[in-house]
C-alpha cells in the first residue's frame, strides 16, 4: 500500500503557509537529495538525526518518512512546531519523530541531544556561519551536516575552509538530484563555547 501520510501532511503545511506555493514535488525532489548525498557516503540509514530550523518539514519529514530513523525537528517557532507534532501523530506517520521547539544555541548543550546525531540536515535555516556553529554541537566527531546551496554551489567563499577549521569541520560541496549540497564532516570535538549565547551567532558570525 503506498504511503499517503508524507503527501498529506505537506500538502498541509503548504495549505498553512509553512511552505512555499510552488508545486510541492520540486520540493520534495530536493529534499530527497539529502538522503541521496548522505547514501552515496555512508550508505546505511542514519542511526539519529536533527532536522535544524524545520519549519514546514522539509526535508525532516521527507527524510524521517524514508528511512523511518529516530528524527529530532527542531524549530524556534511554536505555530510550526505545534503544525509537526500534530502531523506526527496522523495514522502512517513514521515512529521515533519527536519536535523541539527551541533555539538551535539554547539546546545544543543538552543531554540527549548533544553530540547525539550523525546527521544534521538544514535546508533555509540561516547563513553558512550561522548553520554551522549551530549545527556542530549536536554532532559526534565523525558526524555529517548536509547544508542546502544555491545552484552551482554559488560563491565559494560561502564556506571558508578556515572558518570551517575554528568549529573542527571539513566541508565539501556535492551534487545530487540536481541540487547541490554542502557537507560539513566534524573531524575535531567542539571547543566550548560554540556555539555562542542565542542570537550572536547571526549577529557576529564568524566569517
Amino acid at each position: 500500500m503506498p504511503r499517503v501520510w508524507l503527501p498529506r501532511a505537506l500538502e498541509e503545511s503548504r495549505a498553512r503557509g509553512f511552505l512555499s506555493p510552488q508545486d510541492l514535488e520540486g520540493q520534495i525532489a530536493h529534499s530527497r537529495g539529502f538522503y541521496l548525498v548522505w547514501e552515496s557516503l555512508r550508505g546505511e540509514p542514519p542511526e539519529r538525526m536533527l532536522d535544524l530550523g524545520s519549519g514546514g518539514g522539509l526535508p525532516g519529514l521527507v527524510l524521517a518518512d524514508h528511512w523511518r530513523c529516530t528524527t529530532v525537528l527542531l524549530d524556534s517557532m511554536r505555530r510550526r512546531g505545534s503544525f509537526l507534532r500534530e502531523v506526527c501523530e496522523w495514522e502512517g506517520a513514521p515512529a521515533g519523530v519527536s519536535v523541539v521547539v527551541a533555539r538551535a544555541e539554547d539546546v545544543a548543550r543538552l543531554t540527549g541531544l548533544e553530540g547525539a546525531f550523525n546527521l544534521v540536515t538544514a535546508r533555509s535555516f540561516a547563513p553558512p556561519a550561522v548553520t554551522a556553529e549551530c549545527a556542530v554541537r549536536f554532532m559526534p566527531v565523525g558526524g555529517l551536516a548536509i547544508v542546502s546551496d544555491p545552484p552551482g554551489g554559488g560563491d565559494p567563499a560561502r564556506w571558508p575552509q578556515d572558518g570551517l577549521t575554528r568549529l573542527g569541520l571539513r566541508g565539501t560541496r556535492h551534487e545530487a538530484g540536481g541540487f547541490s549540497f554542502r557537507v560539513l564532516e566534524k573531524t575535531l570535538e567542539t571547543e566550548p563555547g560554540f556555539p555562542r549565547r542565542s542570537g550572536v551567532p547571526g549577529r557576529r558570525p564568524l566569517w
